[in-house]
């Protein structure tokens, strides 16, 4: 068997500092093929059979910062650190490119919901399935890690606690190998739970959760596992697990290293790379043109976005205000300029749960439609007053920080906001930060007033509702603009008790108009999914939305 998992099936989204599409002003030409942005049923990854791969070889990617933890689950772990992790971690279901799941057999020999008053799961664990120890995997380690997730211990400082806070219990089965997992309430993306499942020891308390991955991973039970920390090289190296019980992995090394976006293409090009994300006209057309390297496409589950600060006593406390300002940025523009001749009529994404071609989609943000002229009026209803070329109230200028990675692609997005706002009177600072603590030391601690980032999203699309989108002063997990609502928090509540998939869509779309009339953050551009690659490179690329066979990547002989 071989094992497949990915971030894509993760329950919550995480964090990404870097966007993977780069604003370009000129067009496409016959060289590059735009296609449709939407998610679809298949994917582009050079896909071979194990007999065409070769055995052996040594895979090196790249990511943009140091992972600031090896725990996936707390809240300084970002997407960096969850791609690197993927190689090395159970998870229950694969998916394959049009969203559908299967039990992953190398980690779960069955999982069965076997009631549902009240919503109760049998997970009958692999018999084989072990840490990289020689320790068996039980269910233990899954009641330690629904506990540590489950929100009921504040000290736990979880990146989400979806689906765990409604956990009443994880009892032993008929052996040490199976949990008997109850709800105290209903919860709908249930097949998502216990995915990138970690050893009982990482969760027995909320400091050895906050400390013991902190630098080096603990152990891990996927096919490949890190074998190396270079925070001085600032690369990690992952060898083939020698516990796995499952298909032999080809690849015998995968390396990340951490490299400034800029610097991708060039070090692809210099065989010192063998895939990378690609962006823009440009980029992409640079990649193809370039011998030994092919650019695969798949739209990709990630999305740009801005979030907005609204916490008490910021400039953006008022959501008047923040709707204001949302229908004052032209995105259409910002997205035609970032897509243009990549996707076929490129547009925003209109919606914070469900992606372009996700089962679900609809437009909800007639709110903030682009107006600058009603913006212009709802900002001289608030008092914001124009003096001279900016708008003041009470002797306070309307100036805002736009706060983000340094990277030309969120730099000309920001220029373009610039732009929009100056039009309606209202001054925008840009201030770029470096990938590294970017999350931990500047937005976490709620020093902006917009942040750009995108979200890396799953096809769990609901936990993103209470991870990003629930108001808990206690717990904010990943809110990073504070906002929300009591009938939010109850609308949210409504979707993820829904077992009838249609009803939970219908009520999520009725969240997400509520999230746009908050003014809680403006989706951008949904990612293209560009990944330039190593010709030889095989069952690797633009996977879209379906897991990675770990163990099939490699090159072909």
């Amino acid at each position: 068997m071989s094992s497949k998992y990915s971030r894509r099936l993760r329950l919550f989204a995480a964090p990404i500092a870097v966007i993977s599409l780069v604003l370009a002003g000129c067009g496409g030409d016959s060289e590059v093929e735009a296609k449709s942005n939407a998610l679809g049923s298949s994917n582009d990854i050079n896909p071979k059979s194990r007999d065409e791969v070769r055995d052996g070889g040594h895979l090196r990617l790249a990511i943009t910062g140091f992972p600031a933890t090896f725990n996936p689950h707390h809240v300084d772990s970002d997407a960096d650190g969850a791609e690197v992790q993927d190689w090395t971690l159970p998870g229950p279901v694969n998916g394959n490119a049009a969203g559908e799941l299967t039990i992953n057999r190398d980690f779960f020999a069955d999982i069965e919901l076997t009631g549902t008053a009240p919503q109760r799961i049998v997970y009958t664990i692999n018999p084989k399935a072990v840490w990289s120890d020689g320790s068996p995997i039980t269910w233990e380690d899954m009641a330690a890690q629904a506990e540590a997730l489950s929100g009921r211990n504040t000290a736990y400082q979880v990146a989400a606690t979806q689906g765990y806070s409604r956990i009443e219990k994880v009892e032993r089965g008929v052996d040490d190998r199976q949990a008997i997992v109850t709800f105290t309430k209903h919860y709908a993306e249930w097949r998502g739970l216990f995915s990138q499942l970690m050893p009982k020891e990482v969760n027995a308390s909320p400091q050895t959760f906050d400390d013991l991955a902190r630098s080096t991973p603990v152990k891990s039970a996927g096919p490949f596992m890190i074998t190396s920390v270079d925070r001085g090289q600032q690369r990690i190296v992952l060898s083939r697990n020698p516990k796995w019980w499952g298909e032999t992995p080809k690849l015998e090394t995968v390396t990340y290293s951490v490299l400034d976006w800029s610097a991708r293409l060039g070090a692809l090009q210099n065989n010192e790379l063998d895939a990378i994300t690609v962006s823009g006209i440009e980029e992409v057309k640079t990649a193809k043109n370039s011998p030994g390297i092919l650019v695969r496409r798949a739209s990709a589950p990630a999305n740009s976005h801005i979030t907005f600060n609204g916490a008490p006593g910021s400039i953006l406390e008022d959501p008047r205000l923040r709707v204001a300002i949302s229908k004052a940025i032209d995105r259409q523009s910002i997205v035609s300029a970032i897509q243009n001749g990549i996707v076929i009529d490129p547009k925003p994404i209109n919606n914070h749960v469900y992606l372009i071609g996700q089962k679900g989609y609809q437009d909800n943000s007639a709110v903030v439609s682009y107006d600058p002229a009603a913006a212009a009026r709802m900002l001289d209803e608030l008092g914001w007053k124009l003096n001279g070329e900016f708008r003041e109230k009470d002797g306070r200028q309307l100036v805002l920080r736009d706060v983000m990675f340094q990277q030309d692609s969120w730099l000309q997005m920001a220029q373009i906001v610039q732009q929009n706002l100056a039009q309606v009177g209202v001054k925008l600072v840009i201030e770029a930060y470096p990938g590294n603590n970017l999350f931990t030391e500047v937005i976490d601690p709620g020093n902006f007033d917009l942040t750009q980032f995108s979200w890396s999203r799953s096809a769990f699309p609901l936990g993103a509702l209470p991870q990003i989108y629930s108001y808990d002063p206690a717990n904010w997990q990943s809110n990073k603009g504070h906002i929300g609502s009591p009938e939010l928090n109850a609308l949210i509540e409504q979707v993820i008790s829904e077992l009838d998939p249609e009803k939970a869509i219908e009520l999520a779309n009725q969240a997400d108009r509520m999230i746009f009339e908050l003014g809680h953050s403006l989706p951008m551009s949904q990612s293209s999914g560009n990944v330039a690659v190593r010709d030889n490179l095989a069952n690797y690329g633009a996977f879209g939305i379906a897991s990675i066979d770990y163990t099939s990547v490699g090159f072909q002989k």
